[in-house]
């Protein structure tokens, strides 16, 4: 069977930055960030030999969920500036590597990796591999064709989902996280959901209607009167937060197969790389 590999970049580069201690180039420039997606890189071609690779990058133009809703993302602090220069050279670090970069202004990352899944998984023969720091992504989980390999803690230890273990540790299937986040709402992107409704609330709703639509054409059926007041009172909210925790996969992207074909790494080029950034135990490695 022939693999995909599809990288959530910026979910790595971030991981790496935040679980690594600062390191240096011998220029004394911030490497840590770099460091950490060069050694998961090395580790996930070997793990997954694949016949396929591409990074997906967020771009800094808006995308559409700012413009649904100005306050998307709007808690997060800024980008901290030892990390900037960092996202910068990991494009340069993609390409020592030989993987292809994606990247579209008005589509965050998600979006990019949820558009080649869709567009791949159908392909006869072909397996699909988000690798991902960001649990977003479940919801592209397809049964064993797509899966996710999540990196749990840090930047080593990963949990690998398909649709069935995705069904074992939430109660229902990959498709309805949207309908999960749109009742619970996610604070890390500031996504509002339903006040007052939490996970047990938001999995039960979802077990016994299906989806957001179908709780509110269902509404009166529901017995307990707080949980309708609640959920008619952010019925507006619970809509929007759907919209924006659902990955866009049908924007118009010119990427082919052949476009992301991967034939393996250059060992010398890495060396050489690595050597320049002072990576010498990721020399050793190659």
């Amino acid at each position: 069977m022939r693999k995909l590999l599809l990288i959530d970049a910026n979910s790595l580069i971030h991981r790496s930055f935040h679980a690594l201690p600062p390191l240096t180039t011998p220029k004394g420039e911030p490497i840590n960030a770099v460091y950490g997606l060069s050694s998961i890189l090395l580790k996930i071609i070997r793990d997954h030999n694949p016949d396929y690779i591409a990074a997906a990058f967020d771009r800094p133009e808006p995308t559409f969920r700012d413009e649904l809703f100005k306050e998307y993302k709007a808690h997060r602090p800024p980008t901290d500036n030892l990390l900037i220069p960092q996202l910068g050279e990991a494009h340069n670090t993609f390409e020592k590597f030989g993987v292809k970069v994606v990247e579209k202004a008005g589509l965050e990352a998600d979006d990019i990796v949820g558009i080649l899944a869709e567009k791949f998984k159908a392909e006869p023969d072909m397996k699909v591999i988000i690798f991902s720091g960001d649990k977003d992504n479940l919801q592209l989980v397809d049964g064993d064709r797509v899966v996710e390999e999540l990196l749990k803690t840090g930047v080593s230890k990963t949990v690998v989902y398909n649709e069935s273990q995705f069904l074992q540790d939430y109660g229902f299937s990959p498709r309805q996280l949207v309908d999960y986040k749109a009742l619970v709402g996610d604070a890390s992107d500031n996504i509002p959901g339903v006040k007052g409704i939490g996970p047990k609330g938001a999995t039960d709703l979802i077990k016994e209607y299906g989806t957001v639509e179908n709780i509110y054409e269902n509404i009166e059926l529901i017995s307990k009167k707080a949980l309708k007041e609640k959920l008619a009172a952010n019925k507006e909210m619970a809509f929007l937060s759907k919209q924006l925790a659902t990955i866009k996969r049908d924007a118009p992207l010119d990427i082919f197969l052949k476009d992301v074909k991967f034939s393996g790494f250059d060992k010398e080029i890495l060396k050489k790389y690595f050597t320049e950034l002072g990576f010498k135990s990721l020399t050793e490695r190659v």
